[in-house]
Formats: structure tokens, sequence, C-alpha cells
């Protein structure tokens, strides 16, 4: 590959906007990024001192926030380098294959999560009394591992084709991470055929996913309309409202920017930005500030802490 490569650096275009906006949208990144990283290490602490998360719900959890924790550490960092000096885009041939890989990594994982996440609570609500004999530790390892290796090997597969093809200049990519169809336009050979391979890869990746999201969610509405008490469906409804939220936020603005034809760097950089930056964000905060157990487990380790520091 790095034979027929006469690029060694690729230069980031970085996020469209004025100059003067520089110092504005660097502290904005920051402040999204820091809250990030601290809000999903905030919940994998708490579900792993609490017993009574030990749960099917967020075991699975826990895996996307360590997802979300680094999903956004592999774009962010470089926006805000971008941001600070004009030599802050230029990324290396190898970290460049490196970040395109670890983006589709994480990202496809998170995409097969949500939709076990969607079927985990399909399960807890459509049949409660079998979903502890459905849902034990070790079916649950399992699903969580087959996310991690089928995302891998997503990941494996846009990277190969990518990368296979000579890039002899130029070598600006516009956008503001390193992915597949803005390298792809700086490709010194045709690409129709490496398109068509990993539009159809995605494609079947994001319709597939979401598709059995969407049965999974029907499915759980009209078993929730047939609890009598009001009290119940409205937890219920509670319940899988920000699982729906996150799986709107991730998945819309993948599918505008990998499965429409006539993409534009300029509008995909800007609504890459929802799902690389403010999901990972809307993860820790949906589930924290919406949902009960948590609120007490976090009032718990609150005290733990308070107590410790008294004694």
């Amino acid at each position: 590959m790095t034979n027929k490569s006469l690029v060694t650096t690729f230069i980031l275009a970085g996020l469209p906007h004025p100059p003067q906006l520089d110092t504005l949208l660097f502290a904005t990144f920051l402040l999204i990024y820091v809250l990030s990283v601290l809000g999903n290490l905030l919940i994998l602490l708490v579900i792993t001192v609490d017993p009574h998360l030990h749960t099917p719900m967020y075991f699975f959890l826990t895996n996307l926030s360590f997802i979300d924790m680094w999903f956004s550490t592999v774009t962010v960092p470089k926006v805000l380098m971008s941001l600070v000096s004009p030599a802050g885009g230029a990324l290396s041939f190898h970290s460049c294959v490196a970040q395109l890989y670890s983006f589709h990594f994480l990202g496809s994982t998170e995409c097969f999560l949500y939709t076990v996440m969607s079927y985990d609570r399909y399960l807890a609500i459509s049949h409660p009394l079998r979903y502890s004999g459905l849902m034990r530790g070790r079916t649950c390892a399992l699903l969580a591992t087959t996310t991690w290796l089928s995302g891998a090997l997503h990941s494996a597969v846009q990277t190969t084709l990518t990368f296979r093809l000579p890039y002899c200049g130029p070598s600006r990519i516009q956008h503001y991470f390193c992915d597949a169809p803005p390298i792809l336009k700086l490709a010194c050979a045709d690409t129709s055929a490496v398109e068509m391979v990993i539009f159809i890869n995605i494609g079947v990746v994001a319709s597939g996913c979401f598709l059995l999201i969407v049965l999974s969610y029907v499915s759980i509405v009209c078993s929730i309309l047939k609890i009598r008490t009001s009290e119940g469906r409205h937890r219920a409804f509670q319940t899988c409202a920000s699982h729906c939220i996150v799986v709107l936020c991730f998945f819309v603005p993948c599918v505008f920017i990998y499965l429409r034809p006539g993409s534009k760097a300029a509008v995909d950089g800007v609504v890459a930005v929802f799902y690389t930056v403010l999901t990972p964000l809307l993860n820790p905060v949906v589930y924290t500030l919406r949902n009960k157990e948590v609120k007490k487990a976090l009032l718990k380790l609150k005290d733990k802490v308070a107590y410790s520091r008294d004694k």
C-alpha cells in the first residue's frame, strides 16, 4: 500500500467557518469533549460500584459509554489542534489510516450495540417473565462480544478498500477527520467500484440495524399499550424514550452522509458534528438525567465520597 502511495501526509481542511470564530469554536468543542469524557467515565464508575445496576441494560450501557468516550477522542482532539494552529490539520498517512479504522470500528460497533439494546428493551417489556432467563450473563457477554467483532470486521473492510488505492496528490482532505468518502476523492485511480462496495457495506449495516431497531420498538409500543395502568405505560415509555432519542441522533446524520448521492464535503462536515461530537455527550446526559436508578446511584456515590472525606 505504501509503495503505491506518494502521499505521506494528509491535510485536514477542518470545519468550514470564518477565521474569527476559531476561539469560540475551540472553547465550545473543548467544553463538549471534556463533558463527554467525564460524563461517560462517571456512568462507568457508577454502574461498576453499584450492585443494583448490574443488570443487562446497564451492562450494555457501560459498553456504550466506553465507546462514546473513545469515539469523540478519535476526532475532537484533532479538530482542537487545527483551530489552534494552521499546522494542526496535518496528519501522516498511517495516522490517517488509524483514524479511519478507529472511527468506523467504534461507530459501527455503536450501531450494532444500539440494535442489541433495543432487543434487550423488547425482551424486558414484551416478555418480562422470560427476561431473566433469556438475558443471562453469558448471553449478554456473547452479544457484546459479537458487536465488537462485527465492528472490527466492518471497519477492516472500509479501511482496506479505501487505502488499497494509490494516492499521489492532492493531499488536502475536505473534512475534519479521515473518512472514506472525502479520501476517495483524492485517489489517483477509478474509485467507482470501491465507492459502490463501501456504499453497499455501510447501507446494509445501517439500514439493517435501523430496521431491527424499528421492529423492536414497534413491538415494544404494542406491548406498552396493553398495560392497564397509566403509570405503568408512562414508566415504560420513559424507559425507551431516552434510547430512541440517542438512536435518532446517531442514525439520521449517518444516513444523510453515507447513503445519499451527491455528497458535499462542507455540508457533510457540519452534519457529522451531530454524531461525532454531540451524541457522545447526549448519552450521559440522557441516561443520567432521565433515569431514576442512575440518579439514586449517583447520590449514593456522592454520600460515600462525602463520608470518606469526613472520616
